[in-house]
C-alpha cells in the first residue's frame, strides 16, 4: 500500500527542496516529495494520512553510540546514577540505599554513570564500597565508560585476591603499594574483564537493550552505530532487528581487540537494519577520568582534587593507549579489506597521533584522495590546524556536544584554562575546515537526545545556561545537517538515510514544533519529538519492548555479555 504524509512542514535536508508539504511512501522507499497536489498526481490511489506534526523531517542519525551494551548499563536490572538521574553523591548514595533491599544478598548490584567532578566526589575503590556494601559483589562503571570500580567481594570471587591479574595492551588496573588491586581498572580491555562476566547474571540483556533501543527512538533516532561491536553481541543485535516494529538501524564498527576486526560479517536481519561498517579503537581515555593525552595540563583545583586528578600525572603522552606500531600494524590488517577506521581521540596529542597514523596508513595503501570516509571521534581538544588537516586527508569528524553540554562550566577554568578549556568541542572550527562534521550522544555517555546536541551547537550554552566561547557557535542548518545527511554520509548511509528524498529510506521523525520559526534557546523546551518512522511505517515502541521481552532468547546471555561503552 502506498502512503501521503502531510504536516505542518516536511523539512527534507535536500538542497534542491529543503521544504515540502507531503511525502509520498511505497514498500519502505520515498516515492515523491513536494505538494500534496504534486503526490497525489504521481499517486492517485496512494492513501493520504495527516502525521498532526508540526515537522515530518528526516529520522536523526546517531554515528556514534552503543544501543545493546547501554541497555545493559542503565536499564533494569542495572541502576543507573548518571548525573542526570542522580545529580550529586548523596544523591548516588541514596541510590545504594533504594538498590539494596530489593536485590538478594548473593546476587552482584551494577551501578552506571559514575562522574567525580559532576558527583563532587573521588572514584571509589574497594575498601569504600566494602563498608557501604559489606561483603557482597558491587560494581560501579564510570559515566565515561572508561572506568570500573568494584569490591573485595568481586576480586575474591575472581581470585584477583591470590593472583592479579597483569596489565592488559590498552588498559591497566588500580593498585596498592604491594601490587595488589585496589577496586579500580580503566578502558575497553580492563573494563570488558569486569563487566562481562557480571552481565551474564543479571537477566535477559536483550530486553534491556530494547529498553534503549526504545529511548533513543523517544529521542528521534532512527540510525545507529554500534562503536564496541563484537562478534558476541551478534545475538542480541539480529533479535532485536527481527522484533516487530524494530526502531533502530545499526551500522557495526569492530573493536580492535577482537580477532575478527579485519573479518567481513553478514546479519541475517540483512544490510538494511544491521552492517558492519569499520574498525573502531581508542587513542586515549576520558577527560572526566583524568587520562586524555592533551599539550596543556589539568588545573589544580577543587573539581580535579575531589575528582582524583593530579596535574602531575595526569593528561600528556602517558595517556596514550597504543604505540604507533600497534596502530600501524592495526590499519595494515584492515585497511587492505576496505574497512572504515574510526579512532577515538580526545586530546589534541591524540588528534595528532591519529591524524599522523592515518596519513602514512592512507599513503601507503594508496587510499590518499579516495572517499575511505576514516573517521576521528569526539575530538574535545582539536585545534583548528588538526580539523584542516582532517579536512585535507578526507577524514570525517564526529564531535560530542553533550561533553560541552553537561562538563563545560567545569572544563573552563576548573579542569583547563580558559583558552583550551571554552573552546572545547570546537564545532565552528570544524564546519569551517571543511571536514564531514557529525554530531553524536554516545550512549550511554549521554541521554540520547540529538535536539540537545543542536541546541548546544547552536547557542554553545551548558546546562546551567552559561556560553563560553560564542565564537563556536554554528547554523541551525549546519547542526542539523550534522545529525541528519552528514552523520549520514560518515556511516556511508547518505543514499539510504539522512533526508527526504525519492529512492531512499522511508525513515523519518516527527516533531511538535518548527525548530526554524523559535529562538534557539528555545529549542530544548519547545521542541518534542511525537514519534518516528521506519521503513514507512509509525513506530510502536510498546510493541517492539513487549514483543522483545515475550521472545525470551534465554541463551542470550551467556551469548552476548562482552564490550563496554
Amino acid at each position: 500500500m502506498s502512503l501521503i504524509l502531510t504536516a505542518g512542514t516536511v523539512i527534507t535536508m535536500d538542497p534542491a527542496r529543503p521544504c515540502a508539504d507531503a511525502v509520498a511512501v511505497s514498500d519502505g522507499r520515498i516515492v515523491a516529495v513536494g505538494t500534496l497536489a504534486d503526490c497525489r498526481a504521481a499517486y492517485p490511489d496512494a492513501v493520504v494520512s495527516d502525521t498532526g506534526a508540526q515537522v515530518l523531517a528526516p529520522g536523526f542519525v546517531e554515528p556514534h553510540s552503543h544501543p545493546l551494551l547501554s541497555g545493559a548499563a542503565t536499564q533494569a536490572p542495572a541502576r543507573s546514577i548518571a548525573p542526570w538521574n542522580a545529580p550529586d553523591w548523596a544523591a548516588v548514595l541514596d541510590a545504594f540505599e533504594d538498590a539494596k533491599p530489593g536485590a538478594p544478598a548473593d546476587k552482584p548490584l551494577w551501578f552506571s554513570g559514575f562522574d567525580a567532578l559532576l558527583h563532587g566526589h573521588p572514584a571509589p575503590k574497594a575498601a569504600e564500597l566494602d563498608a557501604l556494601f559489606g561483603d557482597r559483589v558491587v560494581v560501579i562503571t564510570d559515566n565515561s565508560g572508561h572506568g570500573a570500580y568494584f569490591s573485595s567481594a568481586l576480586i575474591r570471587r575472581n581470585g584477583w585476591d591470590t593472583t592479579p591479574p597483569s596489565d592488559p595492551d590498552g588498559g591497566h588496573w588500580g593498585r596498592n603499594p604491594d601490587g595488589s588491586l585496589d577496586g579500580q581498572g580503566f578502558e575497553l580491555p580492563v573494563v570488558t574483564l569486569i563487566v562481562a562476566p557480571l552481565m551474564a547474571t543479571m537477566g535477559n540483556p536483550l530486553a534491556s537493550g530494547a529498553a534503549y533501543f526504545a529511548e533513543m527512538a523517544r529521542g528521534g533516532y532512527t540510525s545507529a552505530s554500534e562503536m564496541t561491536y563484537q562478534p558476541e553481541l551478534r545475538a542480541g543485535y539480529e533479535a532485536l532487528a527481527a522484533a516487530p516494529s524494530c526502531p533502530l538501524r545499526v551500522s557495526m564498527w569492530e573493536v580492535s581487540g577482537a580477532d575478527s576486526y579485519a573479518d567481513p560479517a553478514v546479519f541475517d536481519a540483512g544490510e538494511l537494519m544491521l552492517t558492519k561498517a569499520g574498525v573502531k579503537l581508542w587513542t586515549d581515555g576520558s577527560p572526566w577520568v583524568g587520562n586524555i593525552a592533551t599539550s596543556f595540563p589539568y588545573l589544580d583545583t577543587d573539581a580535579t582534587r575531589v575528582a582524583g586528578i593530579d596535574p602531575a600525572t595526569a593528561g600528556g603522552a602517558r595517556s596514550m593507549n597504543y604505540t604507533r606500531d600497534q596502530l600501524d600494524a592495526i590499519i595494515d590488517r584492515a585497511a587492505p579489506a576496505g574497512w572504515q577506521m574510526a579512532f577515538h581521540a580526545n586530546g589534541d596529542l591524540a588528534v595528532e597521533l591519529a591524524l599522523g597514523t592515518y596519513a602514512d596508513g592512507l599513503a601507503r595503501h594508496n587510499l590518499l584522495g579516495t572517499d575511505h570516509r576514516w573517521r576521528l571521534e569526539h575530538c574535545g581538544a582539536a585545534t583548528c590546524a588538526q580539523f584542516e588537516r582532517a579536512a585535507a586527508l578526507g577524514v570525517h569528524v564526529s564531535l560530542a556536544p553533550f561533553q560541552y553540554y553537561y562538563w563545560g562550566d567545569l572544563l573552563d577554568g576548573s579542569m583547563f584554562d580558559h583558552r583550551h578549556g571554552a573552546r572545547w568541542g570546537a564545532i565552528a572550527d570544524a564546519v569551517a575546515s571543511g571536514a564531514c562534521v557529525s554530531m553524536h550522544n554516545d550512549g550511554s555517555v549521554s541521554p540520547p537526545r540529538p535536539l540537545t546536541n543542536i541546541a548546544t551547537a547552536v547557542t554553545r550554552r551548558t546546562r546551567a545556561g552559561h556560553v563560553h566561547d560564542a565564537d563556536q557557535a554554528i547554523t541551525l542548518e549546519q547542526a542539523w545537517r550534522a545529525q541528519t545527511i552528514d552523520a549520514a554520509r560518515t556511516l556511508r548511509r547518505e543514499h539510504l538515510v539522512g533526508s527526504i528524498e525519492v529512492g531512499k529510506l522511508a525513515d523519518f521523525v516527527e516533531l511538535t514544533a518548527d525548530p526554524w520559526a523559535l529562538d534557539p534557546a528555545r529549542l530544548i523546551d519547545d521542541v518534542g519529538v511525537a514519534g518516528t518512522w521506519l521503513g514507512g511505517r509509525r513506530i510502536d515502541l510498546r510493541e517492539f519492548t513487549s514483543g522483545v521481552a515475550a521472545s525470551g532468547h534465554p541463551d542470550l546471555p551467556e551469548r552476548a555479555h562482552s564490550g563496554c561503552c
